[in-house]
């Protein structure tokens, strides 16, 4: 009988922890908005492993052209979402610190470049077309 009790505590446990486990985030994401330097295009390609969220940004900046930044410091929990990329402008390294929520197919986010703007941005969960079949 004890051990019955055990098994369903278990059970009981690992369906807790499926319930509270991170929005599935795993995929590219792509925003594209206005900002100081013209309009922007964003790729993220992100993926989670528990909280733990990494990936890059691929960034079309107007005249500054096409970076690519890995993501640091990335964080998921339930459907929050944090996380810094690092780029160069004008010799000087500034940190872009992204924030937001997870909403669908919608990543909404809020971005804040240094202490020189912030701006909130959507970005679109990109999908993949498959074959078509003959």
């Amino acid at each position: 009988m004890k051990s019955l009790k055990l098994i369903s505590t278990a059970l009981l446990a690992c369906a807790f922890v499926s319930f509270v486990r991170a929005a599935d985030i795993d995929g590219k994401w792509q925003a594209e908005f206005e900002s100081q330097v013209g309009q922007q295009k964003c790729l993220l390609d992100l993926k989670s492993d528990g909280e733990k969220l990494t990936g890059k940004i691929t960034s079309e900046r107007g005249q500054m052209g096409k970076t690519e930044a890995e993501i640091k410091n990335g964080k998921i929990v339930k459907d929050e979402v944090s996380f810094t990329e690092t780029v160069k402008i004008q010799d000087q390294e500034i940190t872009i610190e992204f924030k937001g929520k997870l909403v669908g197919n919608e990543l909404k986010l809020h971005r804040k470049v240094g202490d020189i703007a912030e701006y909130d941005i959507v970005a679109k969960r990109v999908v993949e077309k498959t074959a078509e079949k003959k």
